[in-house]
């Protein structure tokens, strides 16, 4: 539902992964230099998902299989096992929709990292697949909403696999955000592990398109501000930086991302959480919004960055 943003490739990308394929559980450095095949694997992932075959995903439609079944393959090509309840988590609901209330079928995917400190403390990291469909004979694609968190998040996920995690780590790819945040609600109220197992949330949503403040917005240090010192120190990876905001009372309206995105039904359900994503641009939610208005190394300097986040969240907390 919410924005995304690109910038410029640095030289703290090289570092993250470089230290993600040490097999030692060391604090991670920040990025360095992104391998090719790093940033080739996250550009394939948005443009194969915000391609007109898949007609914008929305939720239960055909396009939106497609987009669920290349999810699970890339979960099970990168090794991340199902949870014993299952791959898939179907549900229905009623959400709203251009024509009014709806009822809605979707389905989250959902996979399972174990940890190597904190084995029964899950960090729950999500990103919705879903987008808003078509509408009067156009596309919307929705490459930066959400094609892109998607995508950071099966990055992070490759990450994991080549350096694992302190923390047990959930990986979901919710549907139904754009119909009233549809699947995170449904997952909240039957999770895969306790709730009170669950040490946080982090939500990717629009992680693309950061060219026009050169922010990767973090949302939730208001709310829980142990979270703010820890990714304070991570350095700016070329044009784009973390910034920290649109959390407060004073943050009204569409300035405040606080229940913006799926994060809000972790909130809401009083598990700790943080929101990592790019301001406002003008494709939000219009059929301009395609892969090929993506900046490559921009986004690929977001990613990192969320790489790093939770590479310090996953060192700090728990402690």
């Amino acid at each position: 539902m919410r924005p995304i943003r690109l910038l410029a490739l640095s030289s703290v990308a090289a570092s993250l992964l470089l230290a993600a394929c040490a097999t030692t559980s060391e604090p991670v450095a920040p990025p360095a230099a992104v391998a090719p095949a790093f940033q080739a694997q996250l550009l394939e992932d948005v443009r194969i998902l915000s391609s007109d075959e898949m007609a914008g995903r929305d939720t239960g439609s055909p396009g939106g299989e497609m987009a669920r079944n290349y999810i699970v393959g890339r979960l099970e090509a990168l090794g991340i096992a199902a949870p014993r309840m299952g791959r898939l988590q179907a549900w229905e609901a009623t959400g709203r929709s251009r024509s009014g209330p709806t009822t809605y079928n979707g389905v989250n995917i959902i996979g399972v990292l174990p940890g190597t400190r904190v084995t029964d403390k899950y960090i729950v990291v999500t990103a919705h697949y879903d987008h808003v469909g078509t509408h009067e004979g156009q596309i919307y694609n929705g490459a930066d909403d959400n094609a892109s968190g998607v995508a950071t998040m099966l990055a992070l996920a490759a990450d994991l696999k080549r350096q694992a995690p302190e923390h047990s780590v959930i990986f979901v790819a919710l549907d139904g955000e754009e119909h009233g945040l549809l699947g995170a609600k449904h997952f909240v109220e039957v999770p895969p592990v306790p709730l009170s197992s669950i040490a946080m949330n982090l939500n990717f949503d629009m992680t693309a398109r950061a060219e026009t403040d050169g922010k990767l917005w973090v949302t939730g240090t208001y709310q829980h501000p142990n979270f703010r010192p820890i990714l304070e120190a991570i350095p700016a990876d070329g044009a784009v930086a973390l910034a920290f905001g649109k959390d407060t009372p004073e943050d009204t309206g569409a300035d405040n991302w606080v229940e913006a995105s799926d994060h809000g039904a972790f909130h809401r359900a009083q598990v700790p959480f943080l929101y990592f994503g790019v301001n406002y641009h003008p494709d939000y939610h219009r059929p301009s919004d395609d892969f090929e208005r993506i900046t490559p190394s921009v986004f690929t300097s977001a990613t990192a960055l969320s790489i790093a986040g939770f590479r310090a969240l996953d060192q700090a907390l728990s402690r």
